[in-house]
C-alpha cells in the first residue's frame, strides 16, 4: 500500500516537528494508542488497539526515526505485530514547510500487511489507513491549538442541540420517538 497526502497544520514547523517527536503527544494523537514510550534517538515502542473491518487486534510495535532535519523532515520506519490478526510494517517520509497558516506537512507512506489483515483486501486496508491518517492529523491539530478544538466542539454541540430540538419537534408532530 502506498499513500501520499498533505495536511495544513496551524502551527510553525518547529512546533509541529517537536510534537512529532514527543511520546506523550503521539499517544494522544495516534488513534487507539494505549502506550507510547521511548525517545527519538533510540526509537519508540507502542501498543495500539484497532479494529479493521471484522478484525480487532492489539498491535505491539517499534518505530525508529532517521534522516532527521529539525523543523524540516524525518523518516519513520516501523513494524507492529497483532498476533493472529497479522502484522504491519512500513515507513514514511514526512516533510514540513512553512505556509501562510502555519505548516504544510507532506507525507509519503509505504506499508505492507500480512496475516488476516491482508485477507481483507486492499480497498478495506487503504480506506482504513486513510481514515487513521486523517484522524491522527485532526488530533495533532487539536493538540497544537486547543482553542480551535474547543471552538469546533462548541459548534458541534450547538448543531447537536439544534438536531435534538428538531427531533423533539418531529416526535411531537408525528408521535414517533
Amino acid at each position: 500500500m502506498q499513500m501520499t497526502d498533505q495536511k495544513e497544520i496551524a502551527a510553525d514547523p518547529a512546533t509541529v516537528y517537536a510534537a512529532l517527536l514527543d511520546p506523550e503527544v503521539l499517544k494522544a494523537c495516534v488513534p487507539g494508542a494505549q502506550e507510547v514510550t521511548g525517545t527519538p534517538e533510540e526509537g519508540f515502542e507502542a501498543k495500539v488497539t484497532q479494529k479493521v473491518g471484522p478484525v480487532k487486534a492489539t498491535f505491539k510495535g517499534q518505530v525508529t526515526l532517521s534522516d532527521m532535519m529539525p523543523g524540516e523532515q524525518l523518516k519513520i520506519s516501523g513494524e507492529g505485530k497483532g498476533g493472529a490478526a497479522g502484522f504491519a510494517k512500513g515507513g514514511a517520509t514526512v516533510t514540513l514547510a512553512p505556509s501562510e497558516t502555519g505548516t504544510l506537512l507532506s507525507y509519503d507512506v509505504e506499508a505492507k500487511v500480512g496475516g488476516k489483515l491482508a485477507q481483507l483486501g486492499s480497498r478495506i486496508i487503504d480506506g482504513f489507513a486513510k481514515k487513521m491518517a486523517d484522524q491522527f492529523f485532526a488530533n495533532l491539530q487539536s493538540h497544537l491549538s486547543p482553542e480551535d478544538a474547543q471552538d469546533d466542539a462548541a459548534e458541534a454541540s450547538e448543531a447537536e442541540a439544534d438536531g435534538a430540538d428538531r427531533k423533539g419537534w418531529f416526535s411531537k408532530v408525528t408521535g414517533r420517538g
